[in-house]
């Protein structure tokens, strides 16, 4: 998937095929906000709670969009975090440790074990943020309604909700899997 030029320097192309999801939702959005936003009335929901909108405010650019903003800056920070995690130098290619600074490095919790791991992590990311991005869907429709409606129903709340909990799997499951090739490795070390 991808090739090396050098330590901590790779080429991940098909990778950001990943990223697609993220990028169709967000286009999506986006779409959907513009072509509903001629139809909102003036008051739109400013805050949705448990018992349904609780705060209105004046129909606007900022607060139409904020659903598509608020996925916007996610979809860049977790693009970002996984492109990070591809260029992390992985534990299996750090230099034998000659100095601590060096050695604290190479044993820090946060550096993937190996490349594949490195690609995994990034893969999770990037799922997790299309799932979290599905559950902008049902704030966006409560947000873009063409009436004043106080009233949201108990599907609307927890569907974003299941898409929260289900979007902390893949980074959950891919830390999970890291942690044990890192511990393989620092016992192969040890034993050599």
């Amino acid at each position: 998937m991808g090739t090396e030029k050098h330590t901590g320097e790779r080429q991940a192309t098909g990778l950001w095929w990943w990223a697609a999801p993220s990028l169709l939702l967000l286009t999506g959005l986006t779409v959907w906000g513009v072509a509903r936003y001629p139809d909102l009335p003036d008051r739109i929901p400013r805050h949705i709670g448990p018992g349904g909108v609780d705060a209105w405010g004046e129909r606007g650019v900022a607060l139409a969009f904020v659903p598509v903003f608020v996925y916007a800056g996610l979809t860049v920070l977790m693009i970002g975090c996984a492109w990070s995690a591809l260029r992390t130098t992985p534990l299996d290619r750090m230099p034998p440790p000659e100095s601590p600074w060096a050695a604290a490095a190479a044993v820090s919790g946060n550096r993937p074990a190996n490349a594949a791991s490195a690609r995994r992590l990034a893969r999770a990311l990037l799922l997790c943020n299309a799932l979290l991005g599905l559950a902008f869907l049902p704030m966006a429709w409560v947000q873009w309604r063409a009436e004043e409606q106080e009233a949201v129903a108990w599907w609307l709340l927890a569907g974003p909700l299941l898409c929260l909990v289900l979007s902390l799997v893949p980074p959950l499951l891919a830390a999970w899997r890291d942690a044990g090739e890192r511990r393989a490795l620092r016992e192969h070390r040890r034993a050599a």
